[in-house]
């Protein structure tokens, strides 16, 4: 007889990666697999065994907004390019029910975004009741891109970081519970996947020649990350580092730390307010219905 396939995860890896009190991004090793026991193969499984738990959690989320409950879930995604957002959105967020996921994918802002406060765009991008929101990029491009690249004063970044406490402590205060994640790859594995795009003409649209250009700028998108994280990492509105060298990993991680802020959510299933003895009833006398004529 086979034995059975041990657990994939040996801890929790929300708080193996949560970054806490004097967290260094500097320390976090692109290439580890903290709480994993497993490799490729068992990832891939665990992906495809915790889907449902994912999708039931969802569900009851969505069911109990039905009924007035205010709670829902923002997960804002960060990365430099090529670490695999992507791949996350693809493997663990499409696999949830469509009805019950809003996404927002943040892209340079236009000249009418630019007309407003940073926060503009954003605002009316926040998951309704019962909702799954996803950032894919976020109001946190202005605080790095921006702080890296110099296209706004200093002095306005650091405005931006108050700004960005507390437009998350207030829809925190709203019912919305906020997990924000950062993809960490390494220079290196930077490299290999955009040299990768370049050697298959079939993802050739996926490459950016600006993303070089970004990438001779490392250091200072390492800092702006660590700043980032340091100046608005807080109970309601927590930061995590996965490191994403192993997309395998990364992906079981973000889909793992989701499912576990879905569950200090503890979504039920609401109560019917019906009789359904009753309307059990009134279906069955119906089973006889036919089309005139």
């Amino acid at each position: 007889m086979a034995k059975p396939a041990p657990a994939f995860w040996n801890a929790e890896p929300q708080g193996l990666l949560r970054a806490g009190p004097g967290f260094e991004l500097r320390d976090v090793d692109p290439d580890a697999t903290p709480g994993a026991t497993a490799d490729k193969t068992a990832g891939a499984a665990e992906l495809a065994r915790s889907a449902q738990e994912l999708r039931e959690l969802q569900e009851k989320l969505f069911a109990q907004s039905r009924l007035g409950a205010k709670d829902r879930l923002l997960v804002v995604l960060q990365a430099m390019d090529a670490a695999g957002k992507g791949g996350v959105v693809n493997h663990v967020f499409a696999l949830l029910e469509p009805y019950g996921l809003a996404l927002s994918a943040f892209k340079a802002p236009t000249a009418e975004e630019r007309a407003h406060d940073f926060l503009w765009r954003v605002e009316p991008r926040v998951p309704g009741p019962g909702l799954i929101g996803l950032f894919d990029r976020s109001h946190y491009e202005d605080v790095l891109i921006q702080r890296v690249r110099g296209l706004a004063p200093p002095e306005e970044i650091e405005r931006r970081y108050d700004a960005i406490a507390d437009f998350e402590r207030r829809i925190a205060d709203d019912g919305v519970r906020i997990v924000k994640i950062v993809l960490h790859v390494s220079p290196e594995e930077q490299a290999e996947r955009l040299l990768d795009r370049l050697a298959d003409p079939d993802k050739h649209w996926k490459y950016n020649p600006g993303d070089v250009d970004e990438r001779l700028l490392w250091p200072e998108y390492m800092n702006a990350f660590q700043i980032a994280i340091e100046r608005t990492n807080a109970p309601h509105a927590p930061w995590f580092v996965v490191p994403a060298n192993r997309k395998w990993y990364a992906r079981a991680a973000v889909q793992r730390i989701v499912i576990s802020e879905l569950h200090r959510i503890g979504p039920e299933w609401p109560v019917a307010d019906f009789d359904p003895d009753a309307e059990r009833a009134r279906v069955e006398s119906s089973l006889g219905l036919r089309w005139p004529g």
